[in-house]
């Protein structure tokens, strides 16, 4: 198996310190966050930003301004921003943080109920543009899909030639909306995509650590962060996106599987190294 490669998605858009305390907003607090998970072996860190009261944005100088504490802290690590930001943003406010340039960004394929009159809209058009956008912009992407109808739409917009290889997807699993983050969910995700194409899985709430632990047996990369989940365990509350990262590490040393570096991240995704 290739070596195991740790996404840690640090704050999310809609997680709040009233939840957990933990949750970073300020520029300083989100890069002190990155740098922990870093040091404690994630090769990806997954990066929305918040204004300092909390408020999700996808302003390109806001994002600028974190990306930057981040690399002073910690210059190694794969910055990989969000184009989902947050319910109800347009497609070109959700594009803004792709202008920089990132190394990685994330590409929704699909539309999801969240509950109650919040609908998360990625039309097919929406994708293709996105896509595109990042492409363009020289942008290693991760297809984040939420159920099994989104992996069709990626395998026929890459037969249509609106995205191309090469593919790294992520099940987010256990969202409103979305698949739940049973085996059988992942079993059955994993077999619909191609076979030369990676993938992570992020388990939402309870579902973060037992997913993590078949994907890990199963040869596949894992995603945790105090977006997904704001416990270290049942009734306990995490200290830092740190934490648990380190407690996903644990989990890959009982299967043998070592943490990729960042540099190792990028040749098992096939990532452009830039000069």
């Amino acid at each position: 198996m290739e070596k195991l490669i740790v996404t840690c998605a640090i704050t999310g858009a809609e997680v709040t310190k009233a939840q957990n305390p933990a949750v970073p907003y300020t520029v300083a607090e989100l890069a002190a966050a990155a740098k922990g998970a870093a040091d404690a072996g994630a090769a990806i860190i997954h990066l929305h930003a918040r204004r300092d009261d909390g408020t999700p944005t996808q302003d390109a100088a806001r994002f600028a301004g974190i990306i930057r504490a981040i690399r002073e802290l910690a210059p190694d690590v794969i910055i990989q921003v969000s184009t989902g930001g947050a319910v109800g943003m347009t497609r070109t406010e959700r594009l803004q943080p792709v202008t920089l340039r990132p190394e990685m960004a994330t590409l929704d394929c699909g539309t999801l109920n969240f509950g109650g009159d919040d609908i998360f809209v990625n039309t097919e058009n929406d994708i293709i543009a996105f896509a595109a956008a990042l492409f363009e912009n020289g942008v290693a992407k991760e297809l984040e899909c939420f159920e099994k109808g989104h992996v069709d739409t990626v395998l026929r917009l890459v037969r249509k030639g609106c995205i191309k290889p090469p593919l790294h997807f992520s099940f987010v699993l256990g969202v409103n909306g979305g698949m739940t983050g049973e085996e059988r969910d992942l079993r059955f995700l994993r077999e619909s995509i191609p076979r030369d194409a990676t993938y992570s899985v992020a388990g939402i709430g309870r579902y973060e650590f037992t997913l993590a632990e078949l994907a890990i047996a199963d040869g596949g990369h894992v995603r945790v962060g105090l977006e997904d989940n704001l416990y270290v365990e049942k009734g306990v509350l995490a200290a830092s996106n740190a934490e648990l990262v380190r407690k996903v590490a644990g989990i890959a040393a009982r299967y043998g599987r070592p943490l990729a570096t960042p540099a190792e991240a990028r040749r098992i995704l096939g990532m452009e190294v830039r000069p």
